[in-house]
């Protein structure tokens, strides 16, 4: 065997690359070669530079210095068309599909096929037939997209990508909304990719789902590569310490807080679409001061639907009760006003203006409570200052409270509405995903802002595709399943894959229900 033929063939070879944004650098003297074949994990903390690379490598953004290889040929990207072209795709965190469309039109949108006279769906059909069973996506190209699970969807990302012929694919976050038993199905599909020869770049802060899956993991710190592992060599606590320089945070709370006070009731709480179809089925629960509860479900179950409702966003029947007020009727800026916290699941669609800077995302929301307001008038000198305090306790990585919220990496824009949210001592927090997107170490700081405001007497609705988080958090556990709350569990006996089972309806109660 010749040297040529025993050395690992590089799919994607990145060379000092150096990406500078006013402020600050985002990625310096990076090198990173991903094996062809290969899964090759990408991990770092918040604001590390990993979607920045990402973005260079598939044509969003144009490195400052360095060189990107391809299949060992120099290339220069000027959009994602021209990473398209070389055999590049990518799926993003949040999904690009149109819900009203089906598969094969989402599939097929930008890249038609047939001729100028007329498309040829029949013959996309058959293609998206085909390289659904070579690589095990088991996709059907009918359904329209809104009528899928968020497994289902990312699968359709994916065929999408292989259809315009992406022999390396980037996967940014790829299980940060997946069930266990949907994860255990994206790594067999993902390992199929493998045997066939594709290169996969898997972005993900989920250590011990990295050392599963990966060949390799390169870590990034402070925008630039500090190792590269092989994750059969390498503890889980290692790599957290290689990603932030501390251990693994636990989100265990050890002791109940909860009191005998009620500070929501949701009594036989509706939610239907434009057709009649019940999104949120006669629901009811409490929650007292000192308590999480925690909900569980496949993301499309009707998790969106309640958290809206009981914010008053969404037109509901039923009672909503806030301690004895009945705010049932009530305004989205009342219930704020009588100190209803929320993180929204969407914190681009819900929570952040991304154009506008980091002080006035701060007041949004807010604007009519202190210290955003006096006497009816947004007062900036202490909302500038307040969100000085929110960028120092919650660590958000930025040069400066003027720079806009879409300057922000995605766990940095996560951090500020968390501590935005968790600011003027609310009484209630409706908190989706609080720690979607974020690193460890800023993890572990929100479970422990989280502990302590419960600790308080803070009640909290905890919605999370964190299963571990889940019950690590809550003091009760509820599984919603098509909008009805179908099992309660114990979070002290449950376990991850109890819960699995009974979101996806396979199990009728979780272990450990009370």
């Amino acid at each position: 065997m010749t040297e040529s033929e025993s050395t690992p063939h590089a799919a994607v070879r990145l060379q000092g690359i150096t990406k500078r944004f006013p402020g600050v650098v985002a990625n310096h003297d990076i090198d990173l070669t991903v094996v062809s074949g290969t899964v090759h994990a990408l991990c770092g903390e918040n604001g590390a530079g990993k979607s920045t690379l990402m973005k260079i490598l598939y044509g969003m953004q144009k490195p400052d210095e360095g060189t990107i290889e391809v299949e060992g040929r120099q290339v220069a990207f000027h959009s994602p068309s021209d990473a398209i072209a070389v055999g590049i795709g990518m799926v993003h965190q949040h999904f690009k599909l149109a819900d009203n469309f089906t598969v094969l039109e989402n599939v097929i949108l930008g890249s038609e096929p047939g001729s100028a006279f007329g498309l040829d769906l029949d013959a996309a059909r058959r293609r998206i037939l085909e390289i659904s069973d070579r690589y095990g996506l088991d996709v059907d190209p009918d359904p329209v997209v809104a009528e899928l699970g968020v497994g289902d969807r990312q699968r359709v990302e994916i065929l999408k990508a292989l259809y315009r012929g992406a022999r390396i694919l980037i996967l940014d976050e790829p299980t940060a909304v997946l069930v266990p038993q949907e994860v255990d199905e994206l790594f067999a599909a993902l390992n199929e990719l493998k045997a066939e020869g594709l290169t996969v770049v898997f972005i993900s802060h989920k250590l011990d789902e990295v050392r599963k899956i990966a060949d390799a993991i390169t870590v990034i710190r402070r925008g630039t590569t500090v190792a590269t592992v092989d994750p059969r060599e390498v503890t889980t606590r290692q790599l957290a310490e290689l990603m932030v320089g501390s251990e693994l945070p636990s989100p265990q709370t050890t002791s109940s807080t909860v009191t005998d006070r009620p500070v929501l009731t949701v009594e036989n709480l509706t939610v239907t679409d434009a057709d009649g179809r019940a999104l949120i089925d006669d629901v009811s629960f409490t929650i007292h001061a000192g308590e999480v509860l925690g909900i569980a479900g496949v993301e499309g179950n009707g998790q969106a639907e309640l958290v809206d409702a009981i914010m008053g966003i969404r037109a509901s029947t039923g009672r909503v009760l806030l301690e004895s007020d009945d705010i049932s009727n009530e305004s989205t800026r009342h219930r704020r006003e009588a100190g209803v916290a929320f993180i929204p699941e969407d914190r681009i669609r819900q929570g952040l203006l991304l154009e506008a800077p980091l002080w006035e995302n701060r007041v949004l929301g807010h604007q009519t409570t202190e210290p955003n307001s006096k006497g009816g008038l947004i007062d900036r000198r202490h909302a500038r200052a307040d969100t000085q305090r929110i960028v120092a306790d919650y660590d958000v990585r930025t040069p400066s409270i003027d720079v806009t919220a879409s300057a922000l990496s995605g766990g940095n824009q996560q951090k500020l509405i968390v501590g935005r949210e968790m600011s003027g001592q609310p009484r209630l927090l409706l908190a989706a995903h609080p720690t979607r997107g974020v690193d460890v170490g800023a993890q572990a700081a929100i479970w422990d802002h989280l502990r302590h405001a419960r600790a308080q007497g803070l009640a909290v609705l905890l919605i999370s595709a964190d299963l571990d988080e889940l019950i690590g958090l809550s003091d009760s556990l509820r599984v919603i399943l098509r909008g009805r709350l179908v099992a309660q569990a114990d979070p002290a006996t449950v376990t991850p894959e109890d819960l699995g089972s009974a979101m996806t309806g396979a199990g009728a109660r979780a272990e450990g229900a009370a």
